[in-house]
């Protein structure tokens, strides 16, 4: 799989209307709520991005549910450690421009929509999420946990993550790890449970392949990628909106080497 470190969760489907393909700064009212306990950066929260804190309290931290009498108070103080201090101001330090990343993810959707001519544009925000999930999707939504994106070499991930996975918790890959999982849950494998583990790799190595042609590099580079690049040099005229919704495997699987 793509992070083996960056776990993801979809979120239950939400409506969201079309907006600007830019990353809202959800963060930043979070950051000051967290260390300052500003009460009015709290009720913006609830206000302009009520799905987003739920998510957030309920799904990602699970801290109980966003109509708990003191919810707001534990939110508050499950942040207060120290640790988790410094992960806000590092994350807000490092992430005060995000305009890189708004404008790979422009090229790359602009890129995808003319290759998936229905695919909605997602709505984009950044939070800090006390390192759990690195991005969270919706329906037509993806959330970007900044914390998760500090570099390989940042002290605190040195404790619990292998220098393998911190190799992909850095800024490169926000924007394909936002397109990978954002075009997982528009592709899903059927059956995915009782399909063969080489058929899931493949899924995801059709993916990735993808990503990469949308980014217009080759920044995910596994196997099972090379796989199907293989696959679309001897198919030149498959396109990537059947080679994402094709669920026979075999032809590809005849060119898998282990």
């Amino acid at each position: 799989m793509l992070c083996s470190a960056c776990e993801f969760k979809f979120k239950p489907n939400e409506e969201a209307d079309a907006v600007p393909l830019t990353v809202q700064r959800y963060d930043r009212l979070q950051s000051r709520y967290l260390t300052t306990g500003d009460f009015s950066a709290l009720q913006q929260m609830n206000t302009d991005y009520p799905i987003e804190t739920r998510t957030l309290i309920e799904k990602m931290l699970q801290l109980g549910t966003i109509t708990d009498a003191n919810i707001s108070n534990r939110f508050l103080m499950f942040y207060q450690d120290s640790t988790l201090q410094s992960l806000i101001a590092d994350a807000e330090a490092m992430y005060a421009n995000m305009d890189d990343i708004n404008e790979q993810l422009k090229k790359s959707f602009g890129r995808l929509h003319d290759w998936l001519p229905e695919l909605q544009q997602p709505y984009f925000y950044a939070q800090i999420g006390a390192l759990d999930q690195s991005i969270v999707v919706g329906e037509h939504s993806v959330g970007i946990s900044l914390d998760k994106y500090l570099g390989p070499e940042y002290p605190l991930y040195k404790k619990f993550y292998t220098a393998q996975q911190r190799a992909t918790m850095q800024r490169e890959y926000i924007v394909p790890d936002c397109l990978t999982f954002y075009l997982l849950s528009i592709y899903p494998m059927k059956d995915f449970d009782t399909r063969p583990q080489l058929d899931r790799d493949l899924h995801m190595g059709k993916i990735m392949w993808t990503v990469n042609k949308a980014l217009g590099k080759d920044i995910l580079d596994t196997k099972y990628v090379k796989t199907i690049q293989a696959y679309v040099k001897r198919n030149p005229k498959i396109t990537v909106k059947e080679l994402l919704e094709d669920e026979d495997y075999s032809p590809i699987e005849a060119l898998h080497k282990d």
